[in-house]
């Protein structure tokens, strides 16, 4: 096959991808692992999503510069805690390095030992399904084997800001 008249794309700069992306909202999730001292590690994901109902898998996208990426790396289980609208200083409190980000936090060990919010709109449960690497990212694919799910409005993440839903 020829490659005549094939133009190569040129990449698209970071902060320009960041901004694209920014345009799709999310919600906001607190992951989290024990180390093998028993300590709790977490931080705010907004990378998630749901990837199967059979069996159940979701995925979250950790980046290479974490600080607590080796923790996740090592560990057979996580536990996400999915942030309710009342929550932004929980998710500005783990997205924030430098400091015992579960230190005067609310939270729970759940049935897998995984840290959990006590406060979550809902906590779910994997087992580590999958793990790989993707550019600068590790992702990490779980079984949920527990779900947990209270009522109430979720914490939106839109254009690097925090919004709130409007309900017709």
């Amino acid at each position: 096959m020829s490659s005549e008249g094939v133009q190569t794309q040129m990449a698209v700069l970071p902060d320009e991808f960041r901004r694209a992306c920014g345009r799709f909202a999310t919600g906001v999730v607190i992951a989290a692992v024990l180390d093998e001292a028993g300590t709790p590690h977490g931080l705010t994901v907004s990378s998630f999503t749901s990837v199967s109902l059979h069996p159940p898998l979701v995925l979250i996208c950790l980046g290479h510069a974490v600080t607590n990426i080796e923790q996740f790396r090592h560990a057979t289980h996580f536990g996400l805690s999915i942030l309710g609208a009342g929550e932004r200083r929980l998710s500005e409190r783990f997205a924030q390095k430098g400091h015992d980000r579960f230190e005067g936090v609310e939270w729970h060990h759940g049935e897998t030992r995984v840290p959990l919010l006590s406060s979550a709109l809902a906590m779910l449960e994997c087992a580590v399904h999958q793990r790989f690497t993707s550019g600068d990212h590790d992702i990490l694919v779980g079984e949920v084997i527990r779900a947990r799910v209270s009522e109430g409005e979720p914490l939106v993440h839109f254009a690097s800001h925090y919004r709130k839903l409007a309900l017709d």
